[in-house]
């Protein structure tokens, strides 16, 4: 026998875990979502939209630059007298200091020299200026972080052999071909005929010159293996120039850049006799210097992507009274057959989350169409990232939390006996 007043505990067996309790209120919230498909669905625009605008806009990339890579550009003379004057110091950029740098430099993943110029002539004739030719091995697909949209790049082979063959960058496609396949098709650029074997997407290009990087249309280019421009192009060419005018490097870790950068710097000053006929850019540091804008611009697009989220909070609220008020005698009923206040709280709450959280997962899903369409209509490179989905999301359904509050107690607070009569 129990104690006077000892309180007797419902067996194990019929305890109701805590997260059972939501079960029905899921259900309840989920029944009058589907009861009013249109203006459940109205409800979620803005919280649909709120979400696609940050996610796309927290896409936008730093371009193609890339915070792991290291360039070398060289300083070429305009004239032969200034060419003659620093070839008695320095032997300009050349292959040597690229197999010395690839000697003494740990951590790189990747690297290629360049060969630029600007041809002559180019036929088909192009509709606008002549396109660049980029003189390069294979790997600068991945330190650029080309995209190849048709065909394919040149491979290590090609490159060894010389082999007449190109890549057309997406400007330079359309301005010597148009709508019309390029792949396939052949281009003379100066003397020499070259096959067309791919064509990359577009990149986004800085709109003027930042720290010893040209302004340059980098979709504008005409991409060979490099031994192509030297043993075939070449001699088309000025004698006034490097054996190379650039290196590409591409490091493991971004930590290993500026560094790194120091290293090649001492490397190049020893064998050019310290002879400024070079310049070493770490997109690393140009990009800590440009991210101060950009995180203006994500504050600025971030804020007017709020302003949608806090739309749809406003209407979420709207539509939550508009049903406390369609479903007072269902809330009466519920109270005098034993709910307690914060069950009423916890259903219309549960309700106002759950068109939050379906407005966020289509928001999403939203934000990543709009993304690709900015990297196809802008060029720009678009990246959704797992942080900027987890922020979008979990501020939608914050926002449908907060914004459920209030509709919520309002329900809470009813008379059970005025809601059952009421009409």
């Amino acid at each position: 026998m129990k104690s006077a007043g000892h309180v007797i505990e419902p067996p194990r067996a019929l305890r109701v875990p805590p997260w059972r309790r939501f079960i029905p209120d899921f259900r309840l919230g989920l029944d009058n979502l589907l009861l009013h498909k249109l203006r459940s669905l109205l409800t979620m625009l803005g919280m649909i939209f709120g979400v696609a605008a940050v996610v796309s806009m927290l896409s936008i990339g730093a371009g193609e630059l890339g915070v792991r890579n290291l360039i070398i550009e060289a300083k070429e003379a305009t004239d032969y007298d200034t060419h003659n004057k620093i070839r008695k110091t320095s032997p300009g950029l050349t292959f040597q200091d690229y197999r010395v740098i690839g000697a003494n430099l740990s951590g790189i993943v990747a690297s290629t020299p360049r060969k630029r110029f600007v041809p002559s002539k180019v036929f088909p004739r192009p509709q606008m200026d002549l396109p660049v030719v980029y003189g390069v091995q294979p790997s600068y697909v991945q330190i650029a972080g080309l995209r190849v949209v048709d065909g394919r790049f040149f491979d290590g082979q090609e490159n060894q052999e010389a082999r007449p063959i190109c890549v057309l960058g997406e400007g330079a496609k359309a301005s010597l071909f148009g709508p019309t396949p390029a792949v396939g098709q052949y281009i003379k650029v100066d003397e020499q005929w070259l096959h067309v074997v791919g064509v990359v997407g577009p990149q986004l290009t800085p709109g003027s010159e930042v720290s010893g990087l040209p302004a340059q249309d980098l979709n504008y280019l005409i991409y060979v293996p490099l031994l192509t421009a030297i043993s075939r192009l070449e001699d088309n060419r000025s004698e006034i120039h490097d054996e190379i005018d650039g290196i590409y490097l591409r490091m493991a870790d971004a930590s290993l850049v500026t560094s790194s950068a120091e290293l090649v710097r001492g490397i190049l000053n020893t064998s050019h006799r310290n002879t400024p006929d070079f310049s070493v850019i770490v997109p690393a540091e140009l990009l800590a210097e440009q991210r101060r804008t950009e995180r203006l611009f994500n504050v600025v697009m971030v804020a007017i992507a709020s302003i949608s989220l806090l739309v749809g909070g406003i209407g979420i609220m709207n539509i939550m009274l508009a049903s406390i008020m369609e479903r007072t005698r269902e809330i009466g009923v519920r109270r005098a057959v034993g709910a307690r206040r914060k069950d009423i709280v916890r259903q219309f709450v549960i309700e106002a989350t759950m068109i939050s959280f379906v407005g966020g997962v289509l928001g999403i899903g939203f934000g990543f169409g709009m993304s690709r369409l900015i990297a196809v209509l802008a060029g720009w490179s678009t990246i959704v990232t797992v942080a900027s989905i987890l922020l979008a999301f979990l501020v939608s359904v914050s926002v449908g939390m907060v914004f459920g509050i209030y509709p919520a107690v309002q329900a809470a607070r009813l008379d059970p006996v005025e809601a059952i009569r009421y009409e």
